[in-house]
């Protein structure tokens, strides 16, 4: 390493509850060993637009957590070039890659460099008031528009590329990506995708309405929701479930494939299907003639 070379280092995003605190002190002593500085979520600072500044020399972010803790960690390393590996010390902990007792073998393949890395599709999200004002979003999983008041609908108009396609009462509707098909999407009654299909899915949440079905569609079309003037309340987008924007009857959503993909880092490669088998603990006895007995 020349002087004018950063320093390997290496994000480290946690929970805060204690087991995590243990686990990430784990990392810290196992990486620090081998010569590679760690980042602190603390230690960031932020542009005057509210961006992340990485320091120089943050090749991957470790997460250690459940989703939540890996989507917040998607926010701090949108814009730069550094993937996200994730360590479950949640529930299920879909998008996470290892379990706590994978320490050292993760901080090895950090260390050698030795993963792979998956480019996984986000959305960008537009939304236009009824005076015209525009907002901007993203989200990894998903948006998703849900009505402000518990005891009423929300009446909505749902478009695709431009046309109209139904318009009907319900709860909200879920704007997906195949990344949050097995999330929002998937307890909402929406399809499992498989995260290397490029599309978007509609997913609509209690609607009252014959053809209310969850719906996919290419990564080139755009997918849209109007609040309808005759609401008598707002609404609110929810992105990822931790960004939100307030609709006012009237408000316009468009939802198309993001410019910025998030990055994940692999260090156990392997089918999809695998992972929801694990992830499910689905039954697969009896597959090509084993004993189910």
């Amino acid at each position: 390493m020349t002087a004018s070379t950063p320093p390997r280092r290496v994000l480290l995003v946690s929970h805060v509850h204690e087991r995590a605190r243990v686990v990430r002190d784990e990392f810290t002593e196992l990486l620090r060993a081998r010569g590679i500085e760690i980042v602190g979520e603390a230690e960031l600072e932020r542009d005057r637009d509210g961006g992340v500044l990485l320091p120089g020399g943050v090749e991957i972010a470790v997460v250690l957590g459940g989703d939540g803790t890996i989507l917040r960690a998607a926010e701090l390393v949108r814009g730069h070039d550094v993937p996200v590996l994730g360590v479950n010390l949640g529930h299920v902990g879909f998008l996470a890659e290892l379990d706590e007792g994978d320490v050292r073998d993760a901080v090895r393949q950090i260390d050698e460099r030795a993963y792979d890395v998956e480019r996984r599709m986000t959305v960008d999200v537009r939304v236009v008031e009824p005076d015209g004002t525009v907002r901007l979003g993203w989200a990894m999983n998903e948006a998703s528009v849900e009505k402000d008041a518990v005891a009423r609908m929300v009446e909505l108009a749902i478009g695709v590329d431009g046309r109209e396609l139904e318009s009907f009462g319900c709860d909200g509707v879920v704007l997906a990506t195949p990344t949050g098909s097995t999330a929002y999407g998937f307890s909402a009654g929406g399809p499992v995708v498989w995260p290397d299909v490029e599309a978007l899915l509609l997913v609509p949440l209690n609607a009252h309405a014959l053809f209310a079905r969850p719906l996919v569609v290419g990564p080139s079309s755009v997918l849209e929701v109007e609040l309808l003037q005759r609401n008598r309340g707002g609404a609110t987008m929810w992105c990822d479930g931790r960004r939100t924007i307030h609709l006012a009857p009237g408000a316009r959503v468009e939802v198309r494939r993001g410019a910025q993909p998030v990055i994940l880092a692999r260090l156990r490669p392997g089918p999809f299907t695998a992972r929801l088998v694990r992830k499910f603990a689905l039954p697969v006895t009896g597959w090509r003639g084993e004993d189910d007995t």
